[in-house]
């Protein structure tokens, strides 16, 4: 049997459907989680570009739509932007698995780098 996979860091929000539906399959999946950080904490831009560039790949999702991009040391603004919400602040659930940012939920990407 494979080796579960271990989430660095989680930024999510309490009673948020999206944050609910992550944290149901991470339970599910039998995932560590080794730091989670509440979105009342409210991290922005600046953060966000922080995590983009610690990482290689981001795969943001919202609704039915899911972009990939390649970040690291040349993360573009437009990757910054979407990991950010209407209010500026940085979207939850987003979880960092190693070198791979997740932003959103989609039952299948994370079965895909998850499970």
């Amino acid at each position: 049997m494979p080796k579960r996979k271990t989430i660095n860091w989680i930024y999510d929000r309490k009673g948020w459907t999206s944050c609910t539906k992550a944290s149901k399959f991470i339970e599910a999946n039998e995932l560590t989680v080794k730091e989670s950080v509440s979105a009342s904490k409210k991290l922005q831009a600046a953060d966000a570009e922080a995590i983009a560039q610690e990482s290689s790949k981001m795969i943001v999702m919202k609704g039915k739509k899911v972009t990939e991009f390649k970040v690291g040391k040349d993360t573009t603004e437009e990757a910054v932007t979407a990991m950010l919400g209407n209010t500026g602040n940085m979207r939850a659930p987003l979880l960092r698995v190693g070198k791979l940012v997740l932003v959103g939920f989609n039952e299948e990407i994370y079965a895909n780098h998850l499970g």
